[in-house]
């Protein structure tokens, strides 16, 4: 099959083997994926992975490893990525997010969906419903991811929010912040970025024009460490980071502030799948606006390429 496979550098190749599924598991065809931050971050180095990138996908279930899940079979479906042992603590409590043993789908230990085909537990599966189309469907887990913010502020006691990183998951997250009844702002470097956020009905700013200490919550979404600085500089004293960006970078970054203001570092990964697809049925977000582009599988490292230039959100990937 076609893969798109980081071993030190990225390649293409038409000679991967079909993953072989067990008990438990589906073989699922990618019918559509899509490009996101961590993925590029991949490519240069984080985590230290080796093997299929890609975990943002939706595809049809062709094979299931045991009788019991045949009903699977012919299902459009998009997966959640982490893939826990079932028996730790983690596990059996939350969920496999923080099993120390886990394998996350084409981050961490386990081939991702950059494929004609790709693996995933049944138990990792959801339907995807009629009404949602494919290029709406493919965002899903950057849905789930952005949800993930708006379940953690629920617990605070939170007025007006700043979100660093108006790109691919910075929109997400203050759309869905938005929707929730907070008051957002997403701050970005130039106002060609603010330009789809300003469509979106989002209130918008240059992240230079703001004073510090100007938020007492602060989302980074930039994906980058000057990101994360902006976002330590704009946050008051004893007020709140979400950290949604995983970046790898070679330059350090100023944590004085952290102990000197008494920060409070929030960090935010994976967040509900259920929650994302219901939303996407309500049709309340303007996701095909978000897409730069689309490739094929064969085209696939032109499409990394276009998804890490400056400004590009959504590029998609089919086979």
């Amino acid at each position: 099959m076609q893969a798109l496979e980081l071993n030190n550098a990225l390649h293409y190749r038409l000679d991967k083997a079909v993953p072989d599924i067990g008990a438990g598991e589906a073989l699922i065809r990618m019918t559509l994926a899509g490009i996101c931050a961590t993925d590029l971050e991949l490519v240069k180095g984080y985590a230290g992975f080796s093997g299929v990138i890609g975990h943002e996908f939706v595809g049809v279930v062709e094979a299931v490893g045991s009788k019991s899940d045949s009903v699977w079979l012919d299902k459009r479906v998009v997966g959640s990525i982490n893939i826990g042992c079932g028996d730790c603590a983690a596990c059996l409590g939350a969920g496999p997010e923080h099993c120390l043993q886990r394998k996350v789908l084409g981050i961490r230990g386990r081939d991702g969906a950059f494929a004609d085909y790709l693996r995933l537990p049944v138990a990792n599966l959801y339907q995807v419903p009629a009404g949602v189309a494919d290029e709406e469907a493919v965002f899903t887990e950057p849905l789930a991811a952005a949800l993930r913010v708006v379940g953690q502020l629920e617990l605070l006691s939170v007025g007006k929010v700043a979100v660093v990183g108006p790109g691919r998951l910075g929109l997400l997250i203050a759309k869905v912040l938005a929707l929730a009844g907070y008051d957002v702002e997403v701050l970005g470097r130039s106002e060609t970025s603010l330009a789809l956020p300003a469509q979106w009905g989002l209130r918008t700013g240059l992240t230079r024009s703001v004073p510090d200490n100007s938020y007492h919550f602060v989302v980074d979404a930039s994906g980058q460490s000057g990101g994360f600085a902006e976002a330590l500089r704009l946050t008051r004293p004893r007020g709140i980071v979400v950290q949604k960006s995983t970046f790898s970078a070679a330059e350090a970054v100023d944590l004085g502030k952290l102990v000197v203001g008494e920060l409070t570092i929030m960090g935010s990964r994976c967040g509900p799948f259920d929650a994302a697809l219901a939303l996407l049925e309500q049709g309340v977000l303007p996701l095909r606006s978000m897409v730069d582009g689309r490739y094929r599988l064969i085209d696939g490292m032109a499409a990394l390429r276009h998804a890490g230039q400056a400004g590009v959100r959504k590029i998609l990937l089919q086979p």
